[in-house]
């Protein structure tokens, strides 16, 4: 799926703004690629939303119309000099009247990354790993076997 353009993306956050919040959205939006581990973040000194492209491309639709509803509720808060941070009253009030996601869920492509993998001598549970495990100080957490690397991993990813 090819990603939308700065112009394009700027309508499609206006047009959910006013369905559901029924005021403007009038500052900038852009994706930016060096997000992670999250779908989107508003920056209240700038007045911008960055949003996750990943998330366009791999989630469905709705996943990501939810991310902009859930900075749309930050913005929204911000601009009306009312709680907009995740703790606020105010904020949490507004994501359920809106619909909005607390939380996105991981993308597909970043639950596979793991580099180690282990299995428990005993009880024969897998545990994969991004860092290594000290098989000297830990033990399996459901029988309290012994754990051992089956393979590197990194060839799997």
């Amino acid at each position: 799926m090819k990603l939308l353009s700065e112009k394009e993306l700027t309508q499609l956050v206006h047009s959910i703004s006013i369905e559901f919040f029924h005021k403007p959205f009038v500052d900038k939006v852009k994706f930016n690629n060096r997000l992670r581990t999250t779908g989107g973040r508003y920056i209240p000194a700038k007045r911008l939303i960055e949003l996750n492209p990943k998330y366009y491309v791999e989630a469905d639709q709705d996943e990501f119309i939810g991310i902009i509803k859930h900075e749309l509720c930050h913005y929204h808060l911000h601009i009306e000099g009312k709680g907009y941070k995740h703790r606020d009253p105010e904020f949490r009030a507004l994501l359920q009247k809106t619909g909005s996601p607390r939380h996105c869920k991981p993308l597909q492509s970043n639950l596979n990354k793991f580099n180690y993998e282990y299995k428990c001598t005993n009880c024969h549970h897998t545990y994969r790993r991004v860092r290594r495990v000290d098989m000297k100080k830990y033990r399996c957490g459901i029988c309290r076997g012994r754990l051992v690397e089956v393979k590197n991993a990194s060839l799997i990813k």
